[in-house]
């Protein structure tokens, strides 16, 4: 839940992005992604698989710092949403738990929705490439950037490692790691205003 109102004036106050949460986020980057995008108008959600709960309280990594989440991506329409953000740490391993192994966690499965719908951008930063080890195909031929410790993964499903802080192909943005996030929302922020010109 967020207490950050959007600048109404910004470049950016038609659009609308969600941010997936767990526990375990980075702190420093999930305040910075909540006023930042705010900053320019957008409208911000943070969105979580609910568990029939009315509300999650999450808490950060470093600091233990708790984020109360009342949003459900589950059954959410993912088109509503101009950008879908999977953060850094240790949020994406966390989402992708699955009930049966045979199905997609429903984490992947709104993400894998969001790369079907042409007007949505995807922005994955970190590891949170770890959410999309069941769809490689997602990432398969694209150009890409992960944490270090996941290059071997995104070889792996077929994804061509880049090594640079941030990498745009197509509606996919990645972002080497959480000390890149600034660098990260700074080029979703320019894409966006882009597709507004145009």
């Amino acid at each position: 839940m967020s207490d950050i109102v959007s600048n109404p004036a910004g470049p950016l106050a038609d659009r609308k992005i969600a941010i997936l949460m767990e526990s375990d986020f980075v702190e420093q980057e999930i305040f910075y992604y909540e006023r930042r995008f705010a900053e320019e108008g957008a409208e911000v959600h943070f969105l979580t698989r609910m568990w029939d709960q009315p509300a999650l309280t999450f808490t950060g990594h470093e600091y233990r710092v708790p984020f109360t989440v009342d949003r459900s991506f589950e059954g959410v329409d993912v088109a509503s949403y101009d950008v879908v953000i999977v953060p850094s740490g240790i949020v994406s391993d966390r989402l992708r738990y699955t009930d049966d192994v045979n199905r997609l966690a429903p984490a992947t499965e709104f993400v894998q929705r969001a790369f079907a719908a042409p007007s949505v951008l995807v922005g994955i930063i970190c590891h949170g490439m770890w959410l999309l080890a069941t769809v490689p195909e997602l990432i398969r031929g694209r150009k890409v950037v992960a944490h270090n410790n996941l290059v071997g993964d995104v070889r792996n499903m077929g994804g061509e490692y880049v090594d640079q802080d941030v990498v745009v192909d197509g509606n996919l943005i990645t972002g080497r790691s959480v000390h890149e996030c600034h660098l990260f929302a700074h080029t979703i922020v320019g894409l966006l205003a882009e597709r507004k010109r145009s």
